[in-house]
């Protein structure tokens, strides 16, 4: 019975003073920093050796100006457990009554401490970087390293570098860090890319990849190969990123997973030119049958990407001859698939395209090959207006492979069948939650329809021209894009000046642009960059028309001021890095 009470009391005493805690912690986060200092001092009269309480006590009294009360505190703490941090604390406390001189003797005397020891340097380092008195921080280290040179804080040293302004050194130390620990590097590269993509000047980007250069002519280790090819994908140089892994491929040539891996950045992101050089390389220098299959299957998908329905028996006859040479096996699936999507969307054959995933389903297949076979099936299904059948099997993978990604793809293509069968109501609901998705493209493409499908509800309760958009999409789903072109101009005609108008506009001039009929496309453009201006398309708009100039008229000069105004007005949207780029290249300039 003593034990329990005992246990009681202490339980008792615990919550009280977590209780106090708490609330001394909102008074000062909501800058009550008198009834904050009170609640602050009763915690540290019940646990005086807390460092936290006697922290907030100590910034308590600089908030209110009771400097004395603050150097006493932090004297007689420094008289009794000879915390050297309180050095810094101490000269930060004269700093903020603009004492520099005096503030200056206790930071060196906090120096002088790593000079006796130089493990000490990880406190006090710590405190100068959370003051933000950098330049002392980076004495403290460098300070430290003159003690003991075989410390490293090359890390902390470029992030403290990088504060100052000073990206040359800071690149260097992050280098030497990232060649010392390559368990660092993941975090180290993504410090990089967040100033390569701010860095507006380019002076950053031309300095990294100096240095990178540098260091792969110094040092023959493929590190440095794969970091430069690392360096060019972010700036998705995919060509020169390719020059690099091939470098890597001479010394080991075992590394060919990477380099089809680039082919695969290089196709998502439209580069069909680097991706097909570097998918013709892997197959002239590879016998590996899954290295060979997937190469295969890249070119052929590239091809029904861009072909006119002259080219379809060709393709056709590759993927038979494909087929044929490789056999029908779990190792195949990609080929099959691609047969199959094929024949339905292109060659409107869903009977063989159905016969072929129902028969790939009876192979070996482990989850995650299953989940896509049924996602292709269903994707079909859809393409026939067999709304349900299409979902069961959505449904099937949503079910089986929860909080993966293709169990998410599953999720958006579910609330994209609602949409398409102008059940808004439940794909709204539907896409509320993937809009959170740990996928990012789907994540962005939930946000897209979801904002679609609401801004076009609000001033339209009968969603009369949703209802004919959403069924325009669809014809395009189906591929059908003559049907689908005359279904969006139907809306415009009947809905000028709507909401619905701009996003109209766009679907029109992205069927125009994919018939070739350019200036039809730009006239479409143009309509949402004159009209439109302040709407969420009018980024779209601007970078397509650039698009169109530079890739396909090759005038330059018409694309550089819709370059220009995407990366000035327009930087958050996801093309203002490639149109950073693009314009960059267009006026002329190097080392790009």
């Amino acid at each position: 019975m003593k034990k329990i009470l005992i246990l009681l009391l202490l339980f008792t005493s615990i919550f009280a003073n977590a209780q106090n805690e708490q609330l001394a912690n909102n008074y000062f986060d909501r800058g009550e920093f008198e009834k904050a200092l009170v609640s602050y001092e009763e915690l540290l009269k019940s646990q005086p050796g807390n460092s936290n309480y006697f922290q907030r006590v100590v910034e308590c009294y600089q908030q209110l100006q009771q400097y004395q009360n603050a150097e006493t505190a932090l004297q007689e703490r420094l008289d009794k457990y000879r915390q050297s941090t309180l050095l810094v604390e101490l000269g930060y406390n004269y700093q903020l009554q603009k004492n520099d001189t005096k503030a200056a003797k206790f930071y060196n005397q906090a120096i002088d401490k790593i000079n006796e020891n130089a493990n000490e340097v990880y406190g006090i380092a710590y405190i100068f970087e959370r003051k933000v008195l950098v330049d002392y921080a980076l004495l403290a280290y460098q300070t430290a390293l003159a003690k003991e040179p075989k410390m490293s804080f090359n890390f902390q040293m470029a992030l403290l570098y990088g504060q100052k302004g000073n990206t040359n050194l800071m690149i260097d130390m992050f280098l030497a860090e990232s060649y010392q620990n390559p368990q660092n590097l993941p975090i180290i590269q993504n410090q990089l890319s967040r100033f390569m993509t701010e860095d507006t000047n380019e002076n950053f980007n031309n300095a990294l990849r100096k240095a990178l250069l540098l260091l792969t002519q110094k040092n023959q280790d493929v590190f440095w190969n794969d970091f430069l090819s690392w360096y060019y994908v972010q700036l998705k140089e995919y060509g020169k990123a390719f020059i690099q892994q091939k470098a890597i491929y001479k010394r080991n040539p075992e590394s060919f997973s990477s380099i089809v891996n680039l082919a695969q950045m290089a196709m998502e992101d439209k580069d069909s030119d680097a991706a097909k050089e570097i998918l013709t390389f892997v197959l002239d220098n590879t016998n590996n049958l899954d290295l060979l299959i997937q190469a295969h299957s890249y070119l052929v998908e590239m091809k029904i990407e861009t072909a006119t329905e002259k080219e379809y028996p060709a393709i056709t006859q590759e993927l038979d001859v494909l087929i044929k040479e490789f056999g029908i096996s779990p190792y195949t699936l990609s080929l099959l698939k691609l047969d199959a999507t094929f024949s339905a969307f292109h060659l409107k054959d869903t009977e063989k395209a159905k016969n072929i995933l129902k028969g790939a389903m009876n192979m070996p297949l482990n989850k995650y090959q299953m989940a896509e076979v049924k996602m292709d099936l269903a994707d079909i299904l859809l393409f026939e207006e067999k709304f349900n059948q299409a979902l069961i099997y959505y449904s099937q993978i949503e079910n089986d492979l929860t909080g993966d990604v293709i169990g998410q793809e599953a999720s958006l293509k579910t609330a994209k069948t609602s949409y398409y069968k102008a059940d808004f109501e439940w794909a709204s609901h539907q896409l509320k939650i993937l809009k959170s998705a740990s996928t990012q493209l789907i994540a962005n493409d939930a946000l897209d329809l979801f904002l679609l499908i609401s801004d076009n509800t609000v001033l339209d309760s009968t969603q009369v021209a949703l209802k004919q958009f959403s069924r325009g999409d669809f014809l395009l789903y189906q591929n059908k894009k003559s049907e689908a072109l005359a279904q969006f101009q139907l809306i415009l005609k009947e809905h000028k000046g709507e909401e619905i108008e701009a996003v109209t506009l766009l679907r029109i001039g992205k069927i125009y642009e994919k018939q070739g009929d350019y200036s039809k496309a730009l006239e479409n453009y143009n309509e949402i960059i004159t009209n439109h201006k302040e709407g969420i398309y009018m980024d779209e708009a601007l970078y397509f028309s650039a698009e169109i100039y530079n890739l396909k008229l090759n005038d330059a000069e018409k694309a550089k001021p819709l370059y220009e105004e995407m990366i000035f007005k327009h930087e958050d949207s996801i093309y203002a890095v490639d149109s950073r780029k693009k314009y960059r290249q267009l006026r002329g300039d190097s080392n790009l």
